[in-house]
């Protein structure tokens, strides 16, 4: 029984069930959909499934992080077990909640003087923020101190990789980040947008690729490039996606005859509401553990 509490953000993007399994609490994001606001509580509220035919039909999506007074709440129902608190947050590149959490930890520390409260960027989104706290959950198990946890993080954040794609840009140019003229265009002649996430935590366009079986190809040989270990790689891969399982499951059935040695088999998560709001429909994530991300 340890002395202390693993705690994120629902924007990790694991499931209810699999948070749970694994003893990791979280603070739920906000989204709304023309006006009304949500939680973004993995799904239970509303499948993501209902999120995406809802965007296609045109109402708008707008997410929100917890506010510093939400997270102090969520942290002193901690303290007051006598928990100490590593919370892990989306990343920085991306979103405040690192700042908000930290306002929090700054006032919650004062109220409880003989508790520990870390706060960390994970600089890491999605299901990638999602295996970083399944490993944090394995190190934990392991008999780690939340000590040895928060410096281990610092270290291999920037190891934890994250590759995207998409095969619809409508919601890409809707946010700003695809241009009206280049998303048209890629769009109608099948180019699908390879992304990842920079050392600072940033969602990065890195390379265009024409259809959706090369940049699939294209993504599992930038995991050859970049995996610890390479083809022998020994870690867990997740996989997410919105509203393209077919996407997803030949992207890890691709995965799994590349890589043998894999902890298992490679799982696959939606994407939830605080991410899908700004990726729409037709996009899947790659992720695992690597080199240290320089750029």
């Amino acid at each position: 029984m340890t002395d202390y509490v693993l705690t994120c953000c629902s924007s990790a993007d694991l499931s209810k069930e699999r948070f749970d399994a694994r003893n990791i609490k979280y603070l739920c994001f906000h989204f709304s959909l023309n006006g009304v606001e949500y939680p973004d509580d993995l799904g239970q509220t509303m499948p993501p499934a209902m999120l995406y035919e809802r965007m296609l039909a045109g109402e708008n999506s707008k997410t929100s992080q917890p506010s510093a007074g939400e997270y102090m709440e969520f942290f002193e129902k901690f303290l007051e077990e006598g928990l100490d608190i590593l919370h892990v947050t989306l990343s920085t590149g991306i979103s405040g909640a690192y700042n908000s959490a930290m306002v929090a930890a700054d006032q919650v520390r004062e109220k409880y003087p003989g508790r520990k409260v870390y706060v960390v960027d994970s600089l890491g989104a999605s299901s990638g923020y999602g295996l970083i706290m399944e490993t944090l959950a394995d190190l934990r198990d392991k008999g780690k101190t939340i000590e040895e946890l928060n410096d281990w993080l610092h270290r291999h954040r920037l190891n934890m990789h994250h590759w995207f794609f998409s095969t619809d840009l409508t919601f890409y140019i809707k946010g700003g980040r695809v241009s009206k003229t280049s998303g048209f265009l890629g769009n109608m002649l099948g180019i699908c947008p390879l992304l990842n996430m920079d050392n600072f935590g940033r969602l990065i366009p890195r390379e265009k690729v024409l259809g959706k079986k090369r940049v699939i190809r294209r993504t599992v040989e930038k995991m050859v490039e970049n995996a610890v270990d390479g083809l022998d790689y020994a870690g867990k891969v997740f996989i997410c996606q919105s509203e393209c399982p077919e996407d997803a499951q030949l992207l890890a059935d691709l995965v799994k005859e590349k890589f043998p040695k894999m902890r298992g088999e490679p799982e696959i998560f939606p994407i939830g509401a605080t991410i899908g709001s700004h990726t729409g429909p037709g996009t899947v994530s790659l992720f695992f553990w690597g080199k240290k991300r320089n750029d």
